[in-house]
């Protein structure tokens, strides 16, 4: 199978085309620099020049494929509401491109924006975009769907390696900043997460087996309490951990203010039925997180701000 990857040399999306390459399948990735480009020739696949505002570049990229992988998105949370516009556009973009093919589309969402009491199941739909919560990945594919094309969401929680862990990399800065390392209340608040290898395999899976009746949750941990976080954070750095209010907690934080507080726990329990898809990593996110590089240099460098 040929398979468009955008994204394809981002944090998850590099993972993703090893994992396809190791399985036999030929990838043709997004690459919107020389950098880029070189990264996925070196790692064995073909090469699509251009970025997500370049509807061009993902029609081709879309037309020459059996399958497409949307992987891509732009953390800079200076910009996020563009950078969510721009998402769901390159969505419309390439699902137009494949519609009447039946040819398969997986596309990236996420549970940070489930804010949810229990814990979050596949049952469970995500929140309406709104501007509070513009991100508008699954919205957008469901909007393909009624349209016959075969797109299915993966969701995401934390992802996770030894050098970064979604969205603690920038809580890390941030600790490192202020010189304390803090959470909301009493930091109960938990959020899911998965290594990085373990979300490429359900990539994999998913393609491989035509699914499209999603969502699918790329979920090892249900939920990771915040204050653990917090505390392997502040023994990392060296540096005081500290409870703050909800009030405290926009001043303190910045824009992560909202994450810092989200409980984000979920289950993959309907996934691993579906797909057979099983977490192999036996490192979770406080063992990464506690070994991790980042605290050695700049944490927002480690991060990166996009995945395109």
């Amino acid at each position: 199978m040929r398979v468009f990857v955008t994204g394809a040399t981002g944090f998850i999306g590099s993972a993703v085309v090893a994992e396809l390459r190791g399985a036999g399948h030929e990838v043709l990735g997004l690459a919107r620099s020389d950098t880029s480009a070189h990264a996925l020739t070196e790692a064995g696949a073909d090469v699509q020049n251009g970025s997500l505002a370049d509807h061009d570049s993902l029609r081709r990229g879309a037309s020459q494929s059996d399958a497409i992988i949307h992987a891509a998105f732009n953390h800079d949370f200076s910009r996020f509401a563009e950078n969510c516009e721009l998402d769901r556009q390159a969505i419309e973009i390439l699902g137009a491109a494949i519609e009447g093919s039946q040819r398969p589309m997986l596309v990236t969402g996420g549970l940070a924006f489930g804010l949810r009491s229990h814990v979050m199941t596949e049952a469970d739909a995500m929140t309406p975009p709104s501007s509070a919560s513009p991100r508008a990945s699954e919205a957008a594919a469901i909007s393909l769907l009624t349209r016959g094309i075969r797109a299915a969401v993966i969701r995401l929680p934390q992802v996770h390696d030894r050098d970064r862990h979604g969205l603690i990399t920038y809580f890390a800065d941030i600790a490192r900043e202020r010189g304390v390392s803090a959470y909301v209340g009493d930091g109960d608040n938990c959020w899911a997460a998965v290594h990085r290898l373990d979300a490429a395999r359900l990539y994999r899976q998913a393609l491989e087996q035509n699914q499209s009746d999603g969502p699918y949750h790329a979920v090892a941990e249900e939920g990771v309490p915040f204050r653990d976080i917090a505390e392997v954070i502040g023994r990392r750095l060296d540096v005081p951990v500290v409870s703050k209010s909800a009030e405290e907690a926009s001043a303190h934080f910045g824009p992560m203010g909202a994450f810092a507080a989200m409980n984000a726990r979920a289950s993959s329990e309907r996934t691993r039925e579906r797909l057979g898809w099983q977490p192999q990593s036996q490192r979770g996110l406080l063992r990464d997180v506690e070994e991790a590089s980042y605290f050695e240099q700049s944490a927002t460098t480690a991060a990166g701000a996009s995945h395109d």
